[in-house]
């Protein structure tokens, strides 16, 4: 079937400092491809050919940013929306929107990383 979102990229200005965030706060694995300048992010478990073992999460990349690509908006579940604004914080990222109700589904929030990236965080209601 076609039309799935199967890839995500999120730009950087510095390699390490992105990297280093996401590894922090959502525990994404990441691998360097140096050959291209580009680091593949993992961000569930991956079986030892490079293949997802579990359903339900696409993997990414991360790369320099340039034009004429511009910031993508993600969104990541999370078990939490407050203490992941918490912990976005404490890891040199800031709130844009606080966590606000998206009728009887669920809470979203957003937040920019210390790239300066707008993402989304998920929470399911219940």
């Amino acid at each position: 079937m076609s039309n799935r979102v199967v890839h995500f990229e999120i730009p950087y200005d510095d390699r390490d400092r992105a990297t280093s965030f996401y590894r922090e706060l959502f525990a994404w694995n990441m691998q360097a491809m140096p050959e291209q300048d580009y680091m593949m992010v993992m961000t569930g478990p991956m079986s030892d050919a490079g293949m997802p073992t579990e359903a339900g999460f696409i993997n990414g990349g991360m790369f320099q940013r340039q034009e004429p690509f511009g910031p993508p908006v993600l969104v990541v579940q999370v078990d939490d929306i407050d203490k992941t604004l918490e912990r976005i914080s404490s890891l040199n990222g800031s709130t844009v929107s606080e966590k606000q109700a998206v009728g009887n589904m669920g809470f979203a929030a957003y937040f920019k990383d210390p790239e300066g990236n707008l993402m989304g965080l998920w929470q399911n209601a219940g």
